[in-house]
């Protein structure tokens, strides 16, 4: 499951707030989820760049010890979640955090999986897995050594992996620490809007949208992302219009400053 756009989508997908290459956060960091929780409970929804900055650096509200250790937390989750109202990958983000606290590990998995390459590499080696069966690395640093090539040594890779399997465990695909099992998450409305909107932000269309790579990242199978984007549609998230095999879906819903214009 490549989670890419198509080639026309690569620059809209980039201004959406995507990174690509081979390069990626999980060579030194997981997903931060509890640090980016943090992060976001500092400050209000509507907050710029700065206020985040300053709430880790200057206020130190992840608690660490000493300066330089916030100025790199800052700078790892400005990599993972850009942290600015500017982007709109984070915008929109930002506000379903606010809507939906139990999807809250799968909002934060899916930004990162869209701006961090080497974690998006290692979907392949989890989201396939069936429930109950076991996590094996092995095919997560194939993964990995298919993205990046020979630009990673041994070591960093077995790290990047390790990492990894920390961030789809925080996320709730895996459980366990020495033996991680596949566990399935369950998609909320929210989480399942905001995985489609990735999707056509990528160049997908239509009914392929409900049977898309960024839906299978949250266990979304077609029938029950047909079930949860009527759902989405009644809480005001999208505009939708389903009739056979026609699937319309407007995301601006979605966009607190597309939804006020």
């Amino acid at each position: 499951m490549p989670l890419l756009p198509i080639s026309s989508a690569i620059s809209e997908s980039e201004s959406f707030g995507f990174r690509f290459g081979d390069r990626g956060t999980h060579t030194s960091r997981t997903m931060m989820l509890d640090e980016l929780a943090a992060t976001l409970g500092c400050a209000p929804a509507d907050a710029p760049r700065a206020a985040y900055i300053a709430a880790i650096v200057e206020d130190n509200c992840l608690g660490k010890p000493t300066s330089a250790t916030r100025v790199l937390s800052a700078q790892r989750l400005s990599e993972l979640y850009a942290l600015d109202p500017e982007v709109p990958l984070f915008r929109i983000m930002r506000n379903l955090w606010q809507r939906d606290e139990g999807g809250r590990p799968l909002l934060a998995l899916l930004v990162a999986l869209a701006r961090d390459p080497l974690l998006a590499a290692t979907a392949s080696a989890v989201v396939p897995l069936d429930a109950g069966e076991e996590f094996a690395r092995g095919p997560m640093r194939h993964a990995l050594r298919e993205a990046v090539g020979g630009r990673l040594n041994d070591a960093t890779l077995d790290k990047v992996a390790r990492n990894a399997a920390s961030s789809w465990n925080q996320a709730g695909h895996l459980t366990g620490r020495t033996f991680k099992i596949r566990h399935v998450v369950h998609p909320t409305p929210a989480t399942t809007a905001f995985a489609m909107l990735l999707a056509y932000t990528c160049g997908t269309r239509g009914e392929a949208l409900l049977d898309c790579d960024w839906l299978k990242a949250i266990d979304c199978h077609p029938a029950k992302a047909r079930e949860l984007a009527v759902d989405a549609k009644r809480q005001g998230l999208i505009d939708l219009r389903m009739a056979g095999d026609v699937v319309d879906i407007d995301f601006d819903r979605l966009d607190p400053r597309k939804a006020r214009r």
